[in-house]
Formats: structure tokens, C-alpha cells, sequence
């Protein structure tokens, strides 16, 4: 059975379509590029508003039946930047470590990195992981916390996600 990944791309301008989304591809070239098990992405686009990114992460979850839902955009300091409140309210437990390591590698390319808030939580048997929305700084993040995305999914009894182990070798304590 193919698992289902949740692409979430948060932007005013993409939702309206003054701004080609970038975050949302660069997603799904990486998950394309790293996962070697079957997967089927579920993409969305939605504006920076809390309603709006919180129905669309209940959706995708509970409706669509993701294992994981990866997000892009709102996690700047900015007014408008919410991605992290709409995640920590319809998650039943938050990660900070992801954001942590994140935040701990993007220093290794901009100073900025400080006021990105990316974070991470499980809602049902899924985890919902926010990203910034530049494509580079996707792939940066996404190679830090990717070892330990496979082995937070099978925790809570999500789809099992295997590696392309020459890209990203996921990590699984010996049984």
C-alpha cells in the first residue's frame, strides 16, 4: 500500500497565484529523491491564515490519511507567519527537536536562521513537520531531520517509509 505524504504550501501570493509556488515542488523532488517505498503526494496550497492552514492539516491527516504532512511557508516572524500556531493547534503532541536541528543547520548558511520557527507535532498517527519556503533551505532542513522522520512515523503507527540509504539513511534502533 502506497503511503500518503501531505505537501502544504502556505503563501497569500501562491494562493492567489501572483506567486508560482516553489515550496510545495522542491517538497516532492525531495521526498522523490529519498524515499524508496511507494508514496503519493497530496498537495495543497492555502494562504496565511490560521483557519485555513489548520482545516487543511485536519484534512490532510484525518480525511486523506497522511502519515506525514510536510509544510512550507508562515514560519517567519512576520504578522502574517502562522504555520507553527495552526500546527501546535491540531497537534496532540509537539516535537521541538525538529525545530531545534533545523533551526542548529540553517545557521550553517544564514544568520536569519534565528528567527525561522519551524517546529513539528503528531496529530493521530501522523507527523506534521513546518519548513521555511525557500527550496534550498527545504532540502538543508530536510536532510537534517529526515533520519529521524521514518522512525517518528512507525512510533505512532503511521506508514512505513523506507530510504534511499545512498541520500538519507533513516535511522531505526536494532530489535
Amino acid at each position: 500500500m502506497s503511503a500518503k505524504i501531505g505537501i502544504l504550501t502556505v503563501s497569500d501570493r501562491a494562493y492567489r497565484g501572483v506567486y508560482q509556488d516553489r515550496g510545495g515542488p522542491a517538497i516532492h523532488d525531495y521526498m522523490s529523491a529519498a524515499l524508496t517505498n511507494d508514496w503519493t503526494p497530496v498537495a495543497k496550497v492555502v494562504p496565511d491564515e490560521l483557519d485555513a492552514i489548520q482545516a487543511a492539516l485536519v484534512e490532510l491527516v484525518d480525511e486523506s490519511g497522511c502519515s506525514l504532512v510536510v509544510t512550507t511557508g508562515g514560519t517567519g516572524p512576520a504578522p502574517r507567519d502562522i504555520t507553527p500556531e495552526a500546527t501546535e493547534a491540531v497537534c496532540g503532541k509537539m516535537l521541538p527537536g525538529f525545530g531545534e536541528l533545523m533551526r542548529q543547520v540553517s545557521l550553517n548558511y544564514v544568520p536569519t536562521a534565528i528567527l525561522s520557527r519551524q517546529t513539528a507535532g503528531i496529530r493521530g498517527r501522523a507527523l506534521i513537520v513546518n519548513l521555511p519556503g525557500k527550496p534550498s533551505a527545504i532540502r538543508d532542513c530536510l536532510d537534517a531531520v529526515m533520519p529521524a522522520i521514518p522512525y517518528c512515523i512507525d512510533l505512532v503507527e503511521g506508514a512505513y517509509l523506507t530510504t534511499d540509504e545512498s541520500r538519507i539513511k533513516a535511522f531505526r534502533p536494532k530489535t
